[in-house]
């Protein structure tokens, strides 16, 4: 019986030695995720983009409302039977409203939503790039950490990654 427990002993031992040494020769380092999202120069461009479009879309807006705000001021001053008639073209002024502002928010969702997923992936990229070639084997985003020695934090050799690599 003692033999058996010695040996288990032992085995349990070597098992230990065994694993810390192996997670003794990996590399570890962490990435702030969003500092790189947001200091990535492209998307610094789609914001701008994207930024432009809203204000194209909404001075188009402004121009429906106003036209719409116009035709309620004369119709103000119509008789009740001319409302009566007008009221059909005003509802359906502020239909067509309603609707451009329903497409247009649909439109920037889903372009926004198809930008993200193109900058994650860059910065998936950039990560598992660097991580290959300086042979880390565990890249953790600092998000998660509740604690992290600042150089295992590789977020400005990525950064220099992302930027260098993407055009205008």
């Amino acid at each position: 019986m003692k033999k058996l427990v010695f040996a288990y002993l032992g085995l349990f031992l070597c098992s230990v030695f065994f694993v810390t040494g192996v997670f003794a020769a990996e590399r570890i380092a962490c990435v702030d995720l969003g500092r790189l999202f947001s200091e990535y120069t492209k998307t610094k461009d789609y914001d701008k983009t994207l930024g432009d479009k809203q204000t194209g879309y909404d001075t188009e807006r402004e121009k429906k409302v106003t036209e719409i705000k116009q035709f309620q001021d004369k119709m103000n001053l119509l008789s009740d039977k001319e409302k009566e008639i007008k009221k059909a073209e005003l509802e359906t002024k502020i239909k067509a409203l309603q609707e451009f502002d329903r497409a247009k928010q649909t439109d920037l969702r889903k372009e926004l939503s198809e930008k993200k997923s193109e900058l994650i992936k860059d910065i998936e990229d950039a990560i598992k790039q660097y991580a290959e070639k300086e042979g880390y084997t565990l890249v953790f985003s600092e998000a998660g950490l509740a604690y992290n020695i600042k150089n295992l934090d590789i977020t400005d050799k990525i950064l220099n990654i992302l930027n260098k690599g993407y055009k205008k």
